[in-house]
């Protein structure tokens, strides 16, 4: 019988967050949803049923991951899901760079910080599925949108730590891999055509992608995009 996985989900109290853990819950796996507050996570966990569960975990408090890691133990799959916008309708000349600040210390240290905690066990056990929760507004291809320019730097440097990460766990059965949703509806986005579980299947498919699989691509189903 095959080994059931066990994910962590960042930001997994609403929104996307909680699409993704919904869907990877009925494929089997094991699901532990987290937010910064802990009820709030165990609520839309309870809501999921047997085999999942919910944690209490700020990705912007080193005590907080610490004490996370202690309580849930190593996972196989991590989803770096949470994330803010608070900078819509500003410019790079103008935005206050306090804003900035904040978005960085959610966006990319938030996730590099849970990344610390939880990869280094997938690579002494031999398996692991990382996914960071990108988007096209920091793509360099794209090109990256001035109208939330903390946010978008932000996922730029989300994509650069998934390559980084990618290349360290090369070989190792950890397969790393930043996902473009593109516009969802969520409460970041109320506008958005797409709905959370559409791109909620999305960063599934990464999360549970065969051995083998590609690591350090930027991607949306089957389909990669330049950085």
């Amino acid at each position: 019988m095959a080994q059931q996985r066990t994910v962590l989900i960042t930001g997994a109290n609403r929104g996307l967050g909680r699409a993704v853990a919904a869907e990877l819950h009925g494929r089997g796996l094991r699901v532990v949803l987290t937010a910064r507050h802990g009820e709030e996570a165990a609520e839309a966990a309870a809501a999921l049923g047997a085999g999942a569960t919910g944690q209490a975990l700020d990705v912007t408090d080193a005590e907080s991951v610490k004490q996370a890691r202690e309580r849930i133990g190593p996972v196989d799959v991590l989803v770096s899901n949470a994330g803010v916008l608070l900078d819509s309708g500003t410019d790079p000349l103008t935005v206050p760079l306090e804003l900035v600040r904040q978005t960085l210390t959610v966006n990319l240290l938030g996730a590099w910080q849970v990344a610390q905690a939880f990869v280094p066990d997938m690579v002494a056990r031999g398996w692991g599925r990382v996914v960071f929760v990108s988007s096209g507004t920091g793509s360099f291809s794209n090109g990256l949108f001035r109208s939330s320019p903390g946010y978008s730097v932000s996922k730029t440097a989300v994509n650069g730590l998934t390559q980084m990460l990618a290349a360290q766990t090369l070989d190792s059965g950890v397969l790393v891999n930043a996902v473009n949703p593109g516009p969802t509806r969520t409460r970041m986005m109320p506008g958005a055509t797409r709905t959370a579980e559409e791109a909620a299947r999305d960063i599934a498919d990464a999360a549970t992608l065969p051995d083998g699989g590609p690591t350090g691509t930027f991607r949306r189903g089957e389909q990669t995009f330049d950085w």
